[in-house]
């Protein structure tokens, strides 16, 4: 999955550039569907997008390894940190491969990189007096012997009185409680006492003004989003604390801070920025102006809005942006699954291996794509929902034309595209079609609107199934000249815009128009061209897509049920 521009036969020209990131999955078990729903599929969408565009876009991302949990599930399978999260890197990178998400680069926040600037940040901050220390009351559990960060303390949300949250996130409401009701730890399930320790804070209450100014400012930010965090800001923001009693993560450079590590969200969004640091290292370029002169997307879930919308903009206004803050942090709902909440401890849940074992991966991405809006509004994965889309939009809309299409040409003249005769007013219409296609899409992409343009190009193909339905090329064979020719040439349309979004079944279809080369090397701006010429041979022509069966659905829910029963 770590890949450099040589294996990706690209170049670093000096143009315009942008940088798009998604959200670090921890590295501490296996990635599910709603990660990809949410972040990974988005992200992964728009990038193939702009390259086709042919613009320099760069996808990085980065395991997050540090944290209480690492810890605790190290210790317990007996290997060290570095042991446990190195698995879980290879175990990601595979996973992501086998969906097709498309990293330029994929580090650790482990790695050397991302210590160094970490540190640097640190002392920059401190240097600026954005950072003080302050005595603290912090759990401790006497059982098991440990301080208990993060998410070791469990119990009621001070804002929303939600119960069962971690005490560094709820995730109902999505804000930092200031401290948690009715702890307790969620190792052994005992309340905790209290004991003092030195802590190092961010005043990020000073940031206030200057986050307002850029929340206000920024309209490439979604509104609602904005609404509700500048809320937050006028109830007050609490200054934060960024170190934590562990010996698992970034040591802080203070001589008085022996066994203090930064908290993980002070050095993993920092990482966005030390991947690039260390991907340019592979191309002698300076990071900082790459950095500073590209637009920059961080894509994430709703989840954790609240360090995304807060932290991660005030730590670089601390340093004087010296890198420069997002142009744009596109958030989007979480996944439910048959209408409840995905939860792993509950076993509800679908993991994407198990998902591809039994699937075509491009069957997922279609779906998630389809059913998720550029919103925060939660969305829900269903079986009966996800044959049903499969199998009458993608296989019987999609797939019947392209298949039929090809099949013709095929049957009727001998795999080679004929020539057209004289347009009538339908054929006019679909040429006006394929012409308007790349633009309606790709400005629809381009907003972040993927299901909305996925819904257009199932406008598109629906156009031209009734097109083939009315010209009937099965009835007269000269006048099918004309019918396929067009046909073929949108297909050639369709095998670009779908790249996206079903990068493996994209590719083949356009092998089977008799390309030798990659659907994602082409430019988006011939989608629109008649670029197929009479005479042009087709491959070897079989459908892409298969149907999906009720017996495997009703495999696949009983099979979920069964699992969440043995918990």
């Amino acid at each position: 999955m770590s890949q450099n521009l040589a294996s990706l036969g690209r170049t670093l020209p000096n143009t315009k550039s942008t940088i798009v990131t998604s959200a670090l999955p921890y590295a501490n078990g296996e990635i599910h569907l709603g990660h990809i729903a949410s972040t990974y599929l988005p992200a992964d969408i728009f990038t193939r997008y702009l390259r086709l565009e042919g613009n320099e876009v760069y996808h990085i991302c980065a395991s997050d390894d540090y944290g209480t949990p690492v810890l605790i599930k190290a210790e317990k399978e007996d290997k060290t940190p570095s042991e446990y999260v190195k698995f879980w890197k290879e175990r990601d990178e595979a996973d992501f491969k086998s969906i097709g998400i498309s990293f330029d680069f994929f580090y650790s926040t482990s790695a050397k990189e991302n210590k160094q600037f970490v540190q640097y940040v640190f002392k920059k901050l401190f240097e600026k007096g954005h950072i003080y220390e302050q005595e603290v009351v912090q759990f401790y559990c006497e059982q098991d012997k440990k301080f208990l960060p993060d998410r070791y303390v469990v119990g009621v949300c001070p804002y929303c009185l939600a119960e069962n949250q971690y005490s560094d996130i709820c995730e109902r409401c999505g804000r930092v409680p200031v401290e948690i009701l009715n702890p307790k730890c969620s190792i052994c399930g005992l309340p905790p006492v209290k004991r003092t320790s030195n802590h190092y804070f961010f005043r990020l209450s000073f940031f206030s003004d200057e986050l307002k100014k850029w929340l206000t400012n920024n309209e490439n930010l979604q509104l609602d989003i904005v609404k509700y965090v500048l809320n937050w800001i006028k109830e007050g923001l609490t200054d934060w604390d960024i170190t934590r009693d562990l010996s698992w993560g970034i040591p802080v450079p203070r001589d008085n801070a022996s066994g203090k590590v930064f908290y993980g969200w002070f050095d993993n969004h920092l990482c966005y920025i030390s991947t690039l640091v260390a991907f340019m290292q592979n191309f002698n370029r300076d990071a900082k102006e790459f950095w500073n002169s590209s637009e920059i997307y961080h894509f994430i879930g709703k989840d954790i809005v609240y360090p995304h919308y807060l932290f991660l903009p005030a730590i670089r206004m601390g340093i004087e942006e010296e890198y420069k803050l997002p142009d744009f942090m596109p958030c989007r709902g979480h996944l439910m699954l048959q209408n409840q909440k995905i939860s792993k401890s509950r076993n509800w849940y679908i993991s994407l291996s198990d998902f591809i074992d039994s699937f075509n991966a491009d069957y997922l991405r279609f779906y998630l794509a389809s059913i998720t809006p550029y919103s925060q509004t939660d969305i829900n994965f269903d079986w009966d929902d996800f044959s049903k889309k499969i199998n009458n939009e993608l296989i019987a809309n999609i797939g019947n034309f392209i298949n039929r299409t090809l099949s013709f040409i095929c049957k009727s003249f001998d795999g080679k595209v004929p020539n057209p005769l004289k347009y009538d007013d339908e054929d006019q219409h679909r040429i006006l079609s394929i012409k308007m296609i790349s633009n309606e899409v790709g400005s629809l992409i381009l907003q972040n609107e993927f299901a909305k343009a996925l819904r257009k190009i199932l406008m598109f193909t629906t156009m031209f199934n009734q097109y083939f339905q009315k010209k009937k090329p099965w009835a007269n064979k000269e006048e099918a000249r004309t019918t396929l020719y067009i046909s073929v040439n949108a297909v050639r349309s369709l095998a670009i815009v779908l790249q996206p979004y079903i990068p493996f079944s994209a590719q083949k279809i356009w092998l089977q128009l008799g390309f030798k080369d990659s659907v994602s090397l082409q430019g988006w701006k011939t989608v629109s061209e008649m670029k197929i010429r009479p005479g042009h041979i087709l491959g070897k022509v079989e459908p892409v897509f298969h149907k999906i069966e009720r017996k495997e659905i009703d495999e696949k829910k009983l099979e979920l049920t069964r699992r969440k029963n043995e918990r």
